[in-house]
């Protein structure tokens, strides 16, 4: 995003927040990407970056996806009365036959072919959150009041026909994600350091995402290399995956810090 549309989106969020404390509704925006979300984050301190346990609290507001881990998420803010959020997102479940193109080629559909059957019904990117993909289909997290219009029209992803419905936030299947421990040493807890020990590339090209936008540290955006990093900092490098600094240890003769990672 440029500079313009960071102040715009807080703009908006604002008028979100606004609605909310003058009418005494639940409000929403509409998604946005980890850019968006880190921008968000940094104009309102208030917005939690998944939903806490609100109670009677006026002032509660939230990122939601429908699950944790989502890449992209709306904002929320509730009234203080018990509302029930999740009913603002649904999922359109997508599935293909045994005999589709995607089944008997062994080339399985891909987030980008969902992706562009779906823009090319004229929606605004916006209206999509979350496409997880399996291998005979794909959950496909959308605006609620968009699913019905999106689930009617999409019949048809990469050059395979399509069988769609409309079910609840609550019935996502989230795909098992795989965790793995990386122990390694590194000359400094800078950002750089941490990003190419934690996805194993190296540290030009650590930097290089950086200075691009592409690396959030507890859901922030960070454009600075030589951010210094502490134990239990969530990374995140867009497209790679989330990477956790889950130990620091000590220090080799050589002046080199033991890290436990976990990814």
């Amino acid at each position: 995003m440029e500079k313009n549309d960071d102040r715009l989106l807080l703009r908006k969020t604002e008028e979100k927040r606004n609605r909310r404390d003058s009418s005494n509704i639940m409000t929403n925006t509409m998604f946005m990407d980890p850019h968006g979300q880190s921008v968000v984050l940094s104009g309102y301190r208030e917005i939690a970056v998944n939903p806490p346990v609100c109670g009677d609290m006026f002032d509660c507001a939230f990122l939601y996806g429908g699950y944790p881990d989502a890449e992209r998420k709306i904002a929320v803010f509730t009234p203080g009365y018990d509302v029930d959020f999740s009913e603002l997102l649904s999922v359109i479940r997508a599935e293909h036959s045994e005999k589709s193109s995607a089944s008997v080629s062994g080339r399985a559909l891909s987030h980008g072919d969902y992706l562009g059957a779906l823009m090319g019904l004229g929606v605004k990117r916006e209206v999509i959150g979350d496409i997880l993909v399996r291998p005979d289909g794909a959950d496909i997290v959308v605006i609620s009041d968009m699913a019905d219009h999106l689930a009617e029209g999409l019949v048809k992803a990469g050059r395979s026909n399509l069988s769609t419905s409309v079910i609840s936030i609550g019935e996502l299947i989230v795909p098992a994600r795989e965790t793995k421990t990386i122990r390694d040493t590194v000359a400094s807890l800078r950002l750089d350091n941490i990003v190419s020990s934690a996805f194993g590339i190296s540290r030009s090209k650590a930097s290089e995402a950086i200075l691009s936008g592409l690396v959030f540290v507890n859901h922030i955006e960070q454009l600075k290399t030589d951010k210094q990093i502490s134990e239990g900092d969530l990374i995140t490098l867009r497209h790679k995956g989330r990477a956790r600094l889950a130990e620091i240890g000590g220090t080799s003769k050589k002046g080199r810090i033991s890290v436990l990672i976990e990814r």
